[in-house]
């Protein structure tokens, strides 16, 4: 029998030491996901982006970069922005080279924004107010045939907390770079602002996704249970929002969908296409 040789995952912290739920959510994931496709082992680093400066090399297979608080240019000219700028740029290359094993990327939110910034394939703006709650997110038909929202429906729902958007894709240079819009903001039709584009896949093993599909359902009640962020919620955003968010907590169809989908449907893909040997014996011996 092959050997099942452990992928190794460098999980890069863009939180800047503010106390999250997201690094225990994304850690548990990639724990759950160890030894559960093909008993292929994920072994992961952490790596203090904004408080230390750490940014990973290229000797990792699977890269997950966090969410975050504050603007994302709040990092302009800083060097962990660029070094992490360059190593988006070496990440990208290497993928778009059809290097072999593929190095499989995900970022999220925070993240999201920034490769946005630097890709430039479209704008990033402040939004009008902060979008906080659980909120249906639609398909385009492109992220309709992606193996990300496979067991989703359309909509389906997310945790999205987020003070910046993007918004304007260019489409001409999304093309060049083999780059597609996966989804897009709640439509509301009762107001005037645009869309925002919730979702773009920059190669088959690049995806970045403004929502947060790492949000688990309870560990979020918890957190939004407690007294304090209770108060913080009713008084920012009323006892109606309050009531809407924890209800969908709870509701088996909203996040604990996503939750159990995006990120563990994105480390199985990651191994399987990083063990094709592996995955093939065990097929065969199946078939056999």
């Amino acid at each position: 029998m092959i050997q099942a040789k452990p992928l190794r995952a460098a999980i890069i912290d863009l939180y800047d030491n503010v106390p999250n739920q997201g690094m225990r959510c994304i850690k548990n994931l990639v724990e759950g996901a160890s030894g559960a496709n093909y008993g292929v082992p994920i072994e992961y680093t952490v790596f203090d982006a904004r408080a230390k400066g750490e940014i990973p090399d290229l000797n990792y297979d699977i890269y997950i970069s966090t969410g975050g608080p504050g603007s994302p240019f709040d990092s302009a000219g800083k060097t962990w922005e660029k070094n992490y700028f360059n190593f988006l740029d070496d990440l990208w290359s290497y993928n778009a080279a059809k290097r072999t094993p593929p190095k499989y990327a995900m970022f999220i939110c925070h993240s999201y924004q920034m490769v946005a910034r630097h890709f430039g394939f479209a704008e990033v703006t402040e939004r009008h107010s902060q979008s906080f709650g659980v909120y249906p997110i639609h398909l385009t038909d492109a992220g309709k045939r992606d193996p990300m929202f496979k067991n989703l429906g359309d909509p389906f729902y997310a945790a999205d907390f987020r003070e910046w958007q993007v918004l304007q894709p260019k489409k001409e240079l999304m093309e060049e770079m083999g780059a597609e819009i996966l989804c897009m903001e709640k439509e509301r039709p009762h107001v005037e602002y645009e869309r925002a584009v919730m979702g773009i896949r920059l190669l088959k093993e690049m995806v970045a996704l403004q929502f947060h599909p790492e949000g688990d359902p309870e560990g979020m009640l918890y957190h939004f249970s407690t007294p304090e962020q209770k108060a913080k919620i009713t008084d920012e955003f009323g006892i109606a929002k309050y009531d809407e968010i924890m209800v969908r907590l709870k509701d088996p169809d909203y996040i604990a969908r996503t939750h159990a989908s995006v990120i563990p449907g994105f480390l199985r893909r990651a191994v399987e296409n990083n063990r094709p040997e592996l995955v093939h014996a065990i097929q065969e011996n199946v078939a056999g």
